[in-house]
Formats: structure tokens, C-alpha cells, sequence
């Protein structure tokens, strides 16, 4: 299996409006925290997150948290 990149070893804190959006898992996109299809090339595909109302969230940009798609401070110990 493939090692995500790691874009950053902090999270991305965003205020979300409703909708679906598509968490990136391989890390290789240059505007994290989203998905662009830049996985084409690897083992990975997008995590899909439904938010229901506004809220404030920290997304995983380490690729590596056991959460996913939220950042859980393993970034801390990369």
C-alpha cells in the first residue's frame, strides 16, 4: 500500500456550509484540504463528508490521523 503525502503538519480549520465535499486521502493536491483528482496516479481516492448545517471543523492535512477526514493531533508526532 501507498504513503499519503503529507501537505502539512497542521490541520485545516474551515467554516463549512451545508453540502458534500470530497476530503483529500493521497495529499498530492496544492490547495489542500479537497480533492482535485490528483490521486489518478495512486492507491487513493477521495473521502466523501456530508455536512448537514454550518459548522466550523480542522481537517486532516497529515493524511495520516485515525479520524479521517479530522485532524486527531497525529501531525504532532511526525
Amino acid at each position: 500500500m501507498s504513503h499519503p503525502n503529507i501537505a502539512d503538519k497542521k490541520p485545516a480549520v474551515l467554516e463549512l456550509d451545508p453540502g458534500t465535499y470530497y476530503w483529500c486521502r493521497c495529499g498530492h493536491y496544492q490547495k489542500q484540504p479537497f480533492c482535485d483528482g490528483a490521486h489518478q496516479d495512486t492507491d487513493f481516492a477521495p473521502l466523501s463528508m456530508e455536512i448537514k448545517e454550518k459548522q466550523r471543523v480542522a481537517l486532516c492535512n497529515c493524511k495520516y490521523t485515525n479520524n479521517p477526514p479530522y485532524c486527531d493531533g497525529t501531525h504532532s508526532k511526525l
